[in-house]
């Protein structure tokens, strides 16, 4: 078969694709993008049939996967770590409904932050929810995982999570092609209730959840993406999860690691692994990416008086990403740490683009605000969330997607005068609705603006789902038709704005700004594109 040089993203997509997908599903964010762009661009998908729109948010992806699977389909949803958290609520019960259709959760992990709120581990979900959870170390690993993936969730009727992180979504490796397999036929459930989670049916699905346990573990014993590798040198033994083989292999380039090494890319842990290199070493090093999950276990596992080192101990950093110097030090390795950043290399932080239209916006309620002062600007997560930073300064709060309506809601009830949130289109329609809904029963005095520049920007211009749509949005949700403003966010336009603005910070109910000017990123995207046809 074709052998291609792909991102780790690629080959997850590329993979899907030959091992018979029927649909992907997600919601733009980085690092998990590219695998539903990759699918969406290609020749093969298209030529299939393989649905691959975006959706509304990761929750209503993950529930439209389900219902794939239900169907008797190969289904995907994918989505960065923050993005399970939204759809916590399908994944945790989709284990007890359990699958038909082979179903695939792919969470891309975001260690160090590079473009994230928090360092989550989604093991933990894995771990939490009792499902089968595959971690690759290499890209040709993370391709085989996603044929192997569907054949387990088929198997035992179980959804299965695919972890990966940054580093592994990002870079390139090549990878050899399977056969490619046919989309399943359709078919329903076996089990007329399977689906149906009344207290009466889930507590059996439950014990059936349980009941498999036994089963994930042997698979993950013995289906061979979990392998011990002999050494001479007894005296540490490695555990490796992951991405982590990699740094450690790269540390031992020409030669052979001396220590004995159990490379772990399927959980749940395979015990009589761990078992073996606990007792062939005299200490054990466990090198994972991300949090200390399996370190935590494996101390509770093997509490026999052996020292168990990583992150807990401080043998490997606990905040940020793992590389291949941390793995190094830890190993008590000499390492080569590069040059050191000269003085006169300054950081730059990051800013708008040039032209965006969410500058006039900032600028325009920067001048509303002034009389108010500072702290009354809660914003949100997308591109305009460098509205934090000199020189504009112009908010005050970026949680969660969606926090900025109900955090300004949140603060009027507390009679904080004016209350104001800025919201991106996207992120509006992927959670700010019902925040808005919850301010207009509740008729509490917040501004609510929505920038508009008719694109998902931050992620790399996805298609949003409010285009076209939010004032019909917000005059269904309940908000007054003449409390909905239209603005052009342009600087020739900047007095008229102000006096929008100003007029419904003045309003003593909920009211909507809608700044509207197109992404100059998507703006110039679509130029180019025009020529090239």
């Amino acid at each position: 078969m074709d052998r291609l040089l792909l991102l780790g993203d690629e080959a997850i997509a590329q993979a899907a694709i030959d091992a018979g997908l029927s649909g992907v599903f997600a919601y733009p964010g980085t690092p998990s993008t590219e695998i539903t762009e990759y699918i969406q661009d290609s020749k093969q998908a298209k030529e299939a049939g393989i649905r691959s729109n975006w959706a509304a948010n990761e929750k209503t992806a993950m529930e439209a996967a389900l219902g794939m699977s239900y169907a008797g389909k190969r289904a995907m949803f994918c989505c960065k770590h923050v993005g399970i958290n939204v759809a916590a609520d399908p994944f945790m019960n989709s284990a007890i409904t359990g699958a038909n259709g082979g179903l695939i959760y792919v969470a891309a992990d975001d260690p160090s932050m590079h473009s994230s709120q928090d360092e989550q581990d989604s093991r933990f979900y894995g771990d939490f929810a009792g499902i089968p959870v595959l971690e690759p170390s290499n890209q040709q690993e993370a391709y085989d995982m996603v044929h192997y993936g569907f054949e387990l969730s088929e198997k035992y009727h179980t959804p299965v999570m695919m972890r990966i992180t940054t580093r592994m979504a990002h870079s390139r490796a090549g990878v050899v092609r399977k056969d490619v397999r046919a989309q399943n036929s359709l078919s329903l459930p076996e089990k007329k209730n399977q689906f149906i989670l009344l207290p009466v049916n889930a507590k059996v699905q439950y014990r059936d959840l349980i009941a498999k346990q036994d089963g994930f573990a042997a698979s993950s014993e013995n289906d061979g993406f979990n392998k011990y590798i002999e050494g001479t040198d007894k005296s540490m033994g490695i555990v490796a999860c992951g991405i982590a083989y990699n740094y450690l292999m790269e540390n031992y380039r020409g030669t052979k690691c001396p220590y004995p090494v159990l490379k772990i890319s399927q959980y749940p842990m395979p015990t009589k692994l761990l078992n073996r290199l606990y007792e062939e070493c005299d200490t054990v090093l466990v090198l994972e990416e991300g949090q200390p999950l399996y370190e935590r276990l494996l101390q509770g596992l093997l509490n026999k008086g052996k020292q168990i080192k990583g992150r807990l101990d401080g043998s490997l950093p606990r905040v940020g990403e793992l590389n291949p110097n941390a793995v190094g030090r830890a190993l008590g390795l000499n390492v080569k740490e590069g040059f050191a950043i000269p003085d006169l290399v300054a950081p730059r932080p990051p800013k708008l683009c040039d032209g965006c239209p969410h500058t006039d916006s900032y600028k325009a309620l920067n001048e509303a605000m002034k009389e108010y002062g500072e702290f009354k600007v809660f914003a949100d997560i997308g591109c305009y969330t460098l509205g934090a930073l000199p020189p504009l300064k112009a908010i005050y709060t970026t949680v969660d997607m969606g926090a900025s309506i109900t955090m300004a809601k949140g603060a009027a009830e507390a009679d904080l005068r004016p209350a104001v949130a800025v919201i991106g289109d996207s992120t509006f329609t992927h959670s700010g609705m019902t925040g808005l809904l919850d301010c207009c029963v509740d008729n509490v005095p917040v501004t609510v603006m929505i920038l508009d520049n008719g694109i998902t920007g931050m992620t790399g211009s996805q298609k949003s789902s409010a285009t076209g749509r939010i004032e019909s949005i917000c005059q269904g949700i309940g908000v007054e038709p003449e409390h909905i403003r239209v603005i052009n966010p342009l600087s020739s336009h900047f007095e008229e704005n102000v006096k929008v603005i100003k007029e419904e910070l003045e309003y003593q109910g909920v009211s909507v700004i809608i700044p509207r000017r197109e992404c100059i990123v998507w703006a110039n995207k679509k130029r180019k594109m025009a020529k090239k046809a």
